[in-house]
């Protein structure tokens, strides 16, 4: 008989993170293999002059790659 040990995921959704290259909003996530994969939404800029065609960015990213967005002392 053999006993899976599951960890806890660091993040949850709704959550916002920042990684290499931005920052965004957990949007799903999901156990694969011995790794958390995170679907994160990024963070839009500001809309350009000719307006928005479609939805925001969404990557895949693995845990490691993510850290908790740090709140701006501004």
């Amino acid at each position: 008989m053999s006993v899976i040990f599951l960890d806890k995921p660091k993040f949850h959704q709704q959550e916002k993170v920042s990684f290499l290259g931005g920052t965004g909003k957990v949007k799903s996530l999901q156990r694969e293999a011995n790794n958390w994969i995170y679907t994160v939404e990024m963070n839009m800029g500001s809309e350009p002059d000719f307006g928005r065609i479609g939805a925001e960015t969404t990557i895949l990213l693995e845990e490691q790659d993510i850290c908790k967005k740090q709140i701006d002392a501004n």
